[in-house]
Parts: C-alpha cells; sequence; structure tokens
C-alpha cells in the first residue's frame, strides 16, 4: 500500500492588540507585585499577584499561534499550536468529505460556496500569502476553510484525488 504524508506547519501573523496586551499585563504584574509586598494588602496582596500572574501566562501563551496542516494517506488535519507548546486539533477530514481544493478568489472555490458555510480561517494572515479554499461536507454541515498549504501537501493531496485539487497556475 503506498502511503502519502507531508506535513506544514504555519505561523499566524499576531493581531496588532496582542502587543498592547502584553505590555499592559506586564504593567499590571509590576503592579501586582508592589501590591503584595505592602502590608497594606497583606494576603489579598498576594492573591491579586498570583491572579494577574496567571492571566498574564495565558496571555503570553496564547498570543503567538502556529498551524500544523497533516495529510496522511486520505485524511487531512489541521493542529493548532498555542506558545510552541499546547496542541488542539482544529480540523479534521477525509478525501472523501473534501469537495474541492482551490486557489482562494477562484472560480473554481466559489462555485463550491453557499451562504450558510461555516468559514475557518487557519492560515497566516500575512498579506501576499499563498491561501488555498478547501470546501467539505460532512453530512448537512458545510465548511469554508481557508490554509496555505506547501506544494508536497498539494501534490499528495492531488495524487489522491486529482480531479478536486485545483493548482495555482
Amino acid at each position: 500500500m503506498n502511503e502519502m504524508y507531508a506535513e506544514w506547519l504555519v505561523k499566524r501573523k499576531a493581531p496588532a492588540y496582542t502587543l498592547v496586551l502584553k505590555i499592559v499585563m506586564g504593567i499590571l504584574c509590576v503592579i501586582a507585585f508592589f501590591l503584595s509586598i505592602s502590608p497594606v494588602f497583606g494576603i489579598f496582596g498576594v492573591i491579586i499577584l498570583f491572579a494577574v500572574g496567571g492571566a498574564a501566562y495565558l496571555v503570553f501563551r496564547n498570543s503567538e499561534v502556529e498551524y500544523e496542516y497533516l495529510y496522511v494517506t486520505n485524511s487531512l488535519s489541521i493542529d493548532r499550536i498555542y506558545g510552541k507548546s499546547k496542541r488542539k486539533k482544529a480540523w479534521e477530514a477525509s478525501m472523501e468529505e473534501i469537495q474541492i481544493v482551490a486557489p482562494t478568489g477562484s472560480t473554481e472555490a466559489r462555485d463550491h460556496e453557499t451562504k450558510d458555510m461555516k468559514v475557518l480561517d487557519f492560515s497566516s494572515q500575512l498579506p501576499g500569502a499563498k491561501t488555498y479554499t478547501l470546501i467539505s461536507q460532512s453530512g448537512s454541515e458545510r465548511v469554508k476553510v481557508i490554509f496555505e498549504p506547501n506544494d508536497k501537501l498539494l501534490h499528495c493531496m492531488k495524487m489522491t484525488a486529482p480531479r478536486k485539487v485545483i493548482s495555482q497556475i
């Protein structure tokens, strides 16, 4: 049996507000530290320090997001990786469920779109990135996935289902 395997990692561009949020969390941590050593606040200052420290940890960890596309034989899965440490499955489908994979904005992709589709964006959101639109249907649920595959991933998908994958010219 001939197995197809390809993986690709894409780092998502951080939104502009994350830098402001990180600065605010840093300032809150400094203020909470001074509150914790103040005799006026006592134990409440320490509790505030731990709460703000925990919130800062979550903000810093979840502000960096990467997507890993993994294609194995007949299945494509996309995982979301937070802070290069926590992995969470974001989406998965087999080639039987996938109707089309085409460059974003192409007529082939627009022909398969409907108004009631759920849209998932797993791209880097960088200007000028080569994104593809994948449309799948599982039961009555139609999903539009925007992602950035590399050539190897597209080639593996095209070898499995040549009529469903339209390559960019």
